[in-house]
């Protein structure tokens, strides 16, 4: 059910909604991120099997934004994931810096999206478990290099022990979403108006098109 706004003359109107998709290898710690950036706690254990849909109303640039988070599930079907990439308007591709399976597996999920999209998507890169410095696998410098590839901003956290770049990251690409949404909405307006304008054109106007067919 969409959230509403007081307006400034006491009516209310839908805020915008924006779709987040958290996409990455089971156990690379998903749900934990969702969670700590939705409550500010750390919950040890998860089923990697299930996925849950969440929403939350944040405000962005002066104006509430309605955030729907989808946590997928670690191991789930092609077909699945490709439901997953069709709902989302933003993603967040999740690996843990100790695991460099789940950060070569971001590239091949990247491919995946570009296949499904066809176009350019709002995303972000989050190393996961900096914690865990000792076990790094996955340099900062690989994660930079990669987020360059994907043309996306870059995170290194660790949600065990809580930071502010865990809600930076998820601000991050809302806003870049609702700022893509509302380029779209002026894109289509324009183009609507041309449109009427060309009809009321001919309407108005037929000796207009009719002469510059004859002078042809």
């Amino acid at each position: 059910m969409p959230v509403s706004a007081m307006t400034s003359n006491g009516k209310t109107k839908p805020t915008p909604e924006v779709r987040l998709a958290v996409l990455g290898r089971a156990g690379v710690g998903k749900s934990a991120l969702v969670v700590r950036f939705l409550t500010r706690r750390f919950i040890w254990e998860y089923d990697p099997t299930l996925e849950c849909t969440y929403k939350h109303v944040a405000t962005l640039d002066d104006e509430m934004v309605t955030m729907e988070i989808l946590d997928t599930a670690g191991q789930i079907e092609t077909l699945q994931r490709e439901g997953h990439i069709r709902w989302a308007d933003g993603f967040i591709f999740v690996y843990a810096i100790n695991d460099r399976q789940s950060f070569e597996e971001i590239v091949k999920l990247k491919d995946h999206l570009d296949d499904v999209k066809k176009t350019n998507v709002q995303c972000v890169l989050v190393g996961n478990k900096v914690d865990l410095m000792r076990e790094r696998d996955v340099s900062t410098a690989e994660g930079m290099k990669l987020a360059t590839d994907m043309a996306c901003a870059f995170f290194e956290t660790s949600v065990c022990e809580g930071s502010e770049e865990i809600y930076e990251l998820f601000y991050e690409v809302a806003r870049e979403v609702k700022r893509r949404k509302l380029i779209e909405t002026k894109s289509r307006r324009r183009s609507s108006a041309a449109q009427v304008k060309q009809v009321f054109t001919k309407m108005f106007n037929p000796n207009k098109q009719t002469n510059r067919q004859s002078s042809m």
